[in-house]
């Protein structure tokens, strides 16, 4: 898919204050660290992240949304009125109907004449509502649209720790399959996207490439029990070393296309941002793409995997530190469980 119309006028984040390092969920866990012989660092060790932040309790994904929301419209210098389209793209969702979209219009407050929606792909979920809006905008459906998500992991990594403790079959083995549950962080995550002759900041989306693997969509899956709020108990299952190897080998199919697509070789971007799992995964993508890993931009190690909301806020993150200059070439690679795989070619 090439673009010729469609700028990312702006991305935004929030991410809550309360910061639970691995060390702290490790102290949690320690029942069930005393009953297999576990030392604490192992979940730091194998994942690189150090930290991560949760939401203060009581606290909806719309919330979430809509903060990262008004800054995304205020730093592209729009106001509620603005907007065309608003897609809701988390896998956190305040409820299974009606579309948690709902909650998000209502409280940014925008015009009865806003088409909104869910749109759920796992971790690609807000690659996936940035693409749904760049095709409207190229095909003059509409000017301005807003994708948002607010992810809270809180229920999943609290359900995870609970169970753990209180199974005491639990072996080395058996966890393994938890291990992803307790990496996930919590934040929030907003861009608009718009067509680029009204755009001020014009970061053009050149192209995008898609690739799909479902034969492998058993190999992390929740379970149907309901949302991330604080009345839920959910629960994950990750075969985490079969979904690296796997994924990756869905993204080198995905990189080949955007390639071609937009007439990029490995050494044309010049920052690289991609979905935050953890280092032994960006090693191994890095290295299986043949990309430079001096372009990367990471936040894993002080946000954990933050769902959907991980890609757009390290790509708001690499911005703020300065990283995207006027004119360089991004590239955006998601990979979702499913497996699904996008990447983003951007002029910044």
């Amino acid at each position: 898919m090439r673009y010729r119309d469609v700028c990312i006028e702006a991305v935004s984040y929030a991410l809550p204050e309360r910061v639970v390092s691995s060390l702290e969920i490790e102290g949690w866990l320690r029942p069930l660290y005393e009953r297999i012989g576990l030392h604490e660092g192992r979940l730091e060790l194998m994942s690189g992240i150090r930290e991560r932040r949760f939401w203060p309790a009581g606290t909806l994904p719309s919330e979430a949304s809509a903060q990262a929301g008004r800054r995304a419209l205020a730093a592209a210098g729009l106001v509620a009125g603005d907007v065309d389209c608003l897609i809701n793209c988390s896998v956190s969702r305040d409820f299974v109907e009606p579309a948690t979209s709902t909650a998000v219009h209502r409280l940014l407050a925008l015009g009865h004449h806003v088409m909104n929606f869910d749109i759920s792909n796992a971790c690609l979920g807000m690659v996936s509502g940035i693409l749904m809006l760049a095709n409207m905008v190229e095909l003059g459906q509409i000017e301005t649209g807003l994708a948002v998500c607010g992810e809270n992991g809180v229920p999943l990594v609290e359900n995870t720790i609970k169970r753990l403790n209180a199974d005491t079959s639990q072996t080395r083995r058996s966890i393994k399959d938890q291990f992803a549950s307790l990496t996930i962080g919590s934040a929030a995550a907003a861009v608009v996207v718009r067509r680029l002759s009204k755009s001020r900041l014009g970061h053009r989306l050149l192209a995008a490439a898609h690739y799909a693997d479902c034969s492998g969509n058993h190999l992390c899956q929740g379970d149907a029990g309901g949302g991330m709020t604080d009345g839920s108990a959910p629960v994950m299952a990750t075969n985490s070393h079969e979904l690296m190897v796997r994924g990756i080998a869905v993204a080198g199919h995905m990189w080949r296309k955007l390639k071609d697509v937009a007439a990029w070789t490995e050494s044309t971007p010049d920052v690289i941002c991609t979905h935050q799992v953890g280092k032994t995964h960006s090693e191994l993508l890095y290295q299986s793409l043949g990309l430079d890993r001096a372009k990367d931009f990471s936040t894993f190690e002080r946000l954990g995997n933050c769902g959907s909301a991980s890609l757009p806020a390290t790509c708001a993150m690499a911005a703020e530190a300065g990283r995207l200059r006027p004119g360089a070439k991004l590239a955006l690679l998601g990979i979702g469980s499913g497996i699904n795989c996008c990447g983003l070619a951007v002029q910044w």
